[in-house]
């Protein structure tokens, strides 16, 4: 009964691995107060500059109530500013403000001591060969299927 042999498939040891990663970057930036979530969401406000509620939602995989409380916090704190739209003033666009910087500076190098434990024994070749793995697995998974091969 439910028989499945898990340690032959990656799609397991990917999601352990990733499972670990958040574990461990939990565990470092607990001791400043910091969530992963918050670290999550300046990560996307440092790659996209702003973005609106229901995209940072979206790009978290979170639903946007969740993510309203977590933008109160932030907001509270003095990290993110939410401002309206020009075209929209319903919309609004949150972005980092210039008081988050100290906790960026934190966050960043506690994602750095992760990722050095996370590639402790390997060589730069191993490391390079396991990124062009991974992009190339999310392109593959990123590709929409035909419907007709769906209802197969």
């Amino acid at each position: 009964m439910l028989e499945h042999d898990f340690k032959e498939n990656l799609g397991y040891w990917v999601g352990m691995a990733s499972r670990a990663f958040e574990r461990a970057l939990n565990e470092e930036l607990a001791p400043h107060g910091i969530t992963l979530r918050q670290c999550q969401v300046l990560g996307w406000l440092a790659l996209e500059k702003e973005l609106t509620l229901s995209q940072l939602a979206d790009r978290l995989r979170i639903e946007p109530p969740t993510l309203v409380r977590i933008l109160d916090r932030m907001e509270r704190d003095g990290w993110v500013e939410r401002h309206a739209e020009g075209r929209d003033r319903r919309k609004k666009l949150i972005r980092p403000t210039r008081r988050v910087q100290p906790v960026w500076e934190q966050m960043m190098a506690c994602i750095r001591r992760v990722r050095a434990r996370a590639i402790a024994g390997l060589d730069a070749v191993e490391v390079e060969n396991t990124r062009r793995v991974l992009i190339a697995i999310q392109e593959n998974l990123s590709v929409a299927i035909p419907t007709e091969e769906l209802a197969t």
